[in-house]
C-alpha cells in the first residue's frame, strides 16, 4: 500500500519515516520529496508498506497526531495521473 504524508517538518528524512511507521509493519519505502533546486524538503512524502492492513492501521493511527507541533495528514495515496503533453503555440521566445 501507497500512503501519502503531509505536513512533515523540514528537517525530516526518509529514516525518520521509517521509525515513524514501523512500529505498524513492514515499511518497503520511504521517500521524502526534496525541492531539486534549494536541496530542502518540500513538506510531503511518500511511504510504501507492504500489507494494506498494516497500512490502513498506520494511516487510523498517524492521521492527525502531532509530530513536533504539526498535525500529520496521512491517507491512501492517489495513483499518478499521466498528463497529457501540450503545445502552447502562443509561447514566444
Amino acid at each position: 500500500m501507497n500512503i501519502y504524508v503531509s505536513n512533515l517538518m523540514n528537517y525530516m528524512k526518509d529514516e525518520d519515516l521509517q521509525t515513524l511507521f514501523a512500529p505498524f509493519g513492514a515499511v518497503t519505502s520511504c521517500k521524502v520529496i526534496i525541492d531539486r533546486y534549494t536541496g530542502a524538503s518540500r513538506g510531503f512524502a511518500f511511504v510504501e508498506m507492504s500489507s494494506d492492513t498494516e497500512g490502513k492501521a498506520a494511516i487510523d493511527e498517524l492521521n492527525g497526531k502531532i509530530i513536533d507541533g504539526r498535525a500529520l495528514s496521512v491517507a491512501i495515496a492517489k495513483e499518478r495521473s499521466e498528463k497529457p503533453f501540450t503545445n502552447n503555440r502562443n509561447f514566444r521566445y
